[in-house]
């Protein structure tokens, strides 16, 4: 790994010329807030930005996209994705996308997100504050980036320091004016950020994170299912801003020759009631309760023993969308406490 220097009066250009020859996919104001979506002028780019609403998963799986299509013959599926910067990407969303990796690798590939993923090249942005109030990232140990990140931009001013993980993020880089070799000062300058930057993040879980898989085990049964069940409004709202979030459903449309048509696959949740019924109208997670049991547990449990990574990165924005207020940090911390209570030992004078 290197680390070279960008001069921020060099971004609007560097970004004008990498749209010559890719698509940048990046946060833009929206509405009051900020979100991923396609940067068509450099002055569309905001790098200074809180928290986006939807992920930037997204753009590597789409909330709706086409899978194949068919016409009296043999189905044809897309066969090629268009190149891509995925530019300004927070560290636990990276480790997200790390997540995603995995998770579409593993068995049998899903080519149409290998498709999207090999197009595509990830400039992260160190996080230097907090992002929301909900984040609690430096607790799930993904305030850093990940490794084999192709690049990743630290803010120090008036210039950004750039890791450059990858030659494909090196290329990024080639020929751009205002880039440099990073200077025995601008370690030292880089230093001093990176150290001012770990007090202002709070580490509000009140356990070690390698804890909470065993800590979801012994709270199977535990009534705070229940408890959260009679808040929860089974809206789906928290899957829906997850950025590690896999269910979909697929959806056939065929025309009325039956000689041709489509399969289009769409996010889905599994906190909706219908959700889980199969053949015969049989729905095995019928209950409130065990459809938010079953999302804390495969995010802090499930994802750990399948993929080796947590499914919960810290971002917060289930937190942030939830209108019943139901959270992570106080879900993980209050299966703590109890559990702490049951193996508190009796009092005998």
């Amino acid at each position: 790994m290197t680390m070279r220097i960008l001069e921020k009066r060099s971004v609007p250009a560097w970004i004008d010329a990498l749209r010559t020859t890719r698509r940048i996919v990046g946060p833009k104001p929206s509405n009051g807030h900020a979100a991923f979506g396609e940067i068509t002028t450099a002055a569309e780019l905001a790098l200074e930005y809180g928290t986006t609403i939807l992920p930037p998963k997204k753009a590597l799986l789409p909330t709706e996209e086409e899978l194949f299509r068919f016409d009296r013959g043999r189905p044809q599926a897309p066969s090629d994705a268009m190149a891509t910067v995925l530019l300004g990407v927070h560290t636990c969303d990276l480790h997200a996308i790390r997540l995603l990796d995995r998770v579409y690798e593993m068995g049998v590939r899903d080519q149409a997100y290998a498709r999207r993923r090999e197009a595509t090249v990830l400039v992260g942005l160190e996080c230097l504050r907090p992002c929301s109030q909900h984040a609690f990232c430096k607790s799930m140990g993904t305030l850093t980036p990940p490794d084999g990140i192709d690049l990743h931009l630290i803010d120090m001013g008036e210039s950004y320091a750039v890791e450059v993980g990858t030659d494909a993020g090196a290329a990024l880089l080639k020929g751009v004016d205002g880039v440099r070799e990073a200077g025995e000062a601008d370690l030292k300058r880089l230093d001093r950020v990176m150290s001012e930057k770990w007090a202002r993040f709070p580490y509000p879980l009140e356990f070690d994170i390698s804890q909470l898989p065993s800590l979801l085990t012994m709270g199977h049964t535990s009534d705070l299912w229940n408890e959260l069940a009679e808040r929860c409004l089974s809206c789906g709202s928290c899957t829906v801003v997850c950025p590690t979030c896999t269910c979909f459903d697929v959806r056939d449309d065929i025309d009325l020759s039956l000689s041709s048509g489509a399969r289009t696959r769409i996010w889905d949740s599994c906190q909706l009631a219908s959700f889980a019924i199969v053949a015969g109208g049989h729905n095995f997670r019928k209950v409130r309760a065990a459809r938010v049991r079953h999302r804390f547990l495969r995010k802090g449990k499930f994802q750990v023993e399948a993929f080796g990574l947590a499914g919960c990165v810290g971002c917060g924005r289930c937190a942030q969308a939830c209108i019943a207020k139901i959270t992570p940090i106080d879900t993980y911390n209050g299966l703590f406490h109890r559990q702490q209570e049951t193996v508190r030992p009796e009092v005998t004078s």
